[in-house]
Formats: C-alpha cells, structure tokens, sequence
C-alpha cells in the first residue's frame, strides 16, 4: 500500500472512531517506514497516533508524537510532510490553553497550505482559528472566520466539512447567549456526523461539550432535550443552519 491510500484509510479509520485500528496500523506503519527508510509513512503514522493522543486526552504525548512527526519531516526536507504535524501541535496547543500560541501555529499553518496549494485545509485550519478567535472573546473576529469557512464549504462542496460547519454554529450560538439555538445545532451536528459515519475531531468534542454544558445549565435538561430533537431533524445544510 503506497502512502497516499495508507493516508486515506487511516484516516477515514479515525474518523469513524475506530481508535485501537488506527493504533494497529499506525504501529506497523512506523515499524515499516522507519526499516525502509519511508519518511512520508512515518509521518503519516506519527500524526495518527498524535490524533489518538489527544482524542484520549494524552495532550503531552499528542505533542510528543507530533513532535517527532515533524523532525521526520524537516530531515526529509519535504515542506509537504511538515503541514500534517504542525496542525496536530496547533490543535494541541489550543486544547492545553495556549490560545495565543494556537493562533499563530494555525496562523502559520493557514500560510503553509496556501503555499502548498491545499484550499481544503486552508479551510480547515480557518475554522480552527476561528474557535481561538472565540476563546480569546474575538466575537466579530470568530464570526467573520466561521462564515468564510461555511461559505467556502458550500460553494466548493466540501460536504465532509458540514458536520464541523454546525459545531462553528453551536459554539457561536452559545457564547453570543443563545443557548436553545446552540442546543438545536447539538442534535444538527450529531446528525450531519452520523450522517457520514463519523465522530468529532478532539478539538471539536470538546468544543460540542462546552455547548451543552452551557446550554444544559441556562434551559434545563427538558428544554435542553427538546431544542436537540428539533435540530436533530433539521436537514445539515445552509438551510439548516439558517
């Protein structure tokens, strides 16, 4: 298996959650690459067990591998291999506080795939500075990124970046105070990710986990419940996060 289709099904395989297949390949990925001196395979399965990391909440280890992902490929002297590692150490730096630090690792990244020709994870990391902006209380800041992120998935179809389109909704609408509209785009976004058999990227669990708790406590579970079901049958399109 070449390390473009290796990239794809361990990835897909994270995706969907599937987290001890990812570490089995990932393994034998590393064991692999590293005897046939395969820089691109060891990146590959560095960054996916980075992802794992911090899915269980290893944030140091996450940054570790990531770390060690993004030796392999400044060695290399591929610029290519170094954008995958250096979004892992963005998302962790955020996930451990450091938002400041986040914004400008994602910052760099965003430059870094524009430089490599890479709109969708130009896109990507966009909405990711948008969740910063909205940590550090950038409201407007985060509103502006978050709408070029959705307008540029719709107009490009990048319909495997819907379900992360709803998480930017929820946590927008929960932190401008509306909390029955960030508890219907809770059932919206469990619906688009189940739609595409999926599960939330760390970052973004813990983004969906913020909202409820929020909304949890200002509506009440009834309440809470009731908004998710009506989201839940939404359609997890423009019209649907209208």
């Amino acid at each position: 298996m070449n390390t473009e289709s290796f990239a794809e099904l361990i990835r897909s395989t994270f995706r969907r959650g599937d987290t001890a297949e990812v570490v089995r390949l990932a393994e034998a990925e590393v064991a692999r690459a590293r005897a046939e001196g395969d820089p691109a395979g060891q990146v590959e399965a560095l960054y996916a067990l980075a992802r794992v990391a911090a899915r269980g909440g290893d944030l140091d280890e996450s940054r570790r591998l990531a770390g060690e992902a993004l030796a392999v490929a400044v060695r290399a002297g591929e610029r290519r291999l170094e954008e995958r590692p250096r979004h892992v150490l963005a998302a962790v730096t955020r996930l451990s506080g450091d938002l400041l630090g986040a914004r400008t690792l994602y910052e760099a990244n965003i430059a870094l795939n524009e430089e490599l020709g890479r709109p969708e994870h130009v896109n990507a990391e966009t909405h990711n500075l948008g969740f910063t902006e909205l940590r550090l209380g950038n409201l407007d800041r985060a509103r502006e990124l978050f709408a070029r992120s959705r307008e540029t998935v719709f107009a490009r179809g990048y319909d495997a970046f819907v379900p992360y389109v709803v998480v930017a909704a929820a946590a927008l609408a929960s932190a401008e105070g509306d909390h029955a509209r960030a508890a219907r785009m809770l059932g919206l976004a469990d619906r688009a990710f189940a739609g595409l058999g999926q599960v939330p990227d760390p970052d973004d669990a813990l983004e969906l986990a913020r909202v409820r708790e929020a909304a949890l406590a200002h509506l009440g579970e009834a309440a809470l419940t009731s908004e998710y079901r009506a989201g839940a049958a939404l359609d997890p399109t423009r019209e649907g996060l209208a």
